[in-house]
């Protein structure tokens, strides 16, 4: 059961990431800043975003 339980907890953090950068970028570029990411780039960051997601909603 717990199993189930953290598979679930890593694919909410994997859809929540791309929101939470995306979200992100939306702000910087209404502020002015022009990005030019590349799809590596972007992945890796959606991985580390992942990561942090994940550790924030982990229950101690």
């Amino acid at each position: 059961m717990k199993f189930k339980f953290e598979i679930t907890q890593l694919l909410i953090s994997l859809i929540v990431s791309p929101v939470i950068f995306y979200i992100i970028i939306g702000i910087a570029k209404l502020a002015g800043a022009t990005y030019n990411i590349s799809h590596g780039d972007a992945f890796i960051i959606w991985l580390l975003l992942a990561i942090l997601v994940r550790l924030s909603i982990s229950s101690k």
